[in-house]
């Protein structure tokens, strides 16, 4: 099954397509303290909702890359809808293949794809460039809560060694060279709402298009990850956000 089509059918009900409620990146914009008009820049931005807060918050402009051709016109109708005057553009493809000029941007974000660079650190090294002296850098990235179990290695198909704990994902930013300005982890309540809407939406989906050749495929994905997450997940798996300030 087409990954991105599998995302846009599991995340039709998410506004915010990661582990965070609508509130707390409500929180997050504001504890950004932007100039007004100032420049974004986004990997992975999909549905493009913190672009647009971003804009309505601070009057900013910016850029948004993501590879599914499912969610951009989401982003563009949201901006449309919401920050018309706004000068934000959203572009179909790779982030690293769309890389603006170094300094450019007073925040580059990636929000929950760090695959993009091989992980949190080669994606904390490419925002970095991409940051302005003294901007910031916007990532969220999953960490270990505790070791996890084998099986849930095998059912979620990660490596122990893929991502870090929560404070080793601070200091990852620290020895590249970022100022470590706020961790905003969620709670269970935020994964329990993201994981849970995914299995909702897909069976709703299945019962919806009996004749999609896709489904028998959609419902065993989201099932098998429903069921990791219930199993082991909950209690082994984290997610935060991390705002870092790029040297001077």
């Amino acid at each position: 099954m087409d990954t991105w089509k599998y995302f846009a059918i599991t995340h039709a009900d998410h506004v915010i397509c990661n582990p965070t409620s609508s509130e707390r990146i409500d929180e997050l914009v504001g504890l950004l303290d932007l100039p007004p008009g100032a420049r974004v820049w986004e990997a992975a931005c999909g549905k493009g909702e913190l672009l647009v807060r971003v804009a309505e918050r601070y009057r900013a402009g910016g850029v948004g890359v993501d590879l599914s051709p499912y969610e951009l016109p989401v982003a563009r109708q949201r901006a449309a809808a919401r920050v018309p005057a706004a000068d934000l553009t959203f572009v179909e493809g790779d982030a690293a293949a769309h890389l603006p000029e170094p300094g450019s941007a007073d925040l580059a974000a990636c929000l929950g794809a760090s695959w993009i660079w091989g992980g949190h650190r080669g994606t904390l090294r490419a925002l970095r460039e991409v940051a302005r002296p003294g901007g910031l850098v916007l990532v969220g990235e999953p960490y270990w809560k505790r070791e996890p179990d084998p099986d849930f290695l095998v059912a979620g198909g990660h490596r122990e060694d893929e991502f870090s704990t929560l404070h080793g994902n601070s200091g990852i930013g620290v020895e590249e060279g970022l100022t470590l300005l706020y961790v905003m982890a969620s709670s269970d309540a935020d994964w329990e709402r993201y994981e849970m809407l995914q299995l909702r939406a897909a069976e709703r989906y299945a019962v919806a298009h009996p004749d999609d050749p896709d489904v028998p495929a959609l419902l065993e994905r989201v099932r098998v990850g429903a069921n990791a997450y219930l199993r082991w997940g909950r209690t082994t798996l984290g997610w935060a956000i991390y705002l870092f300030r790029a040297a001077d």
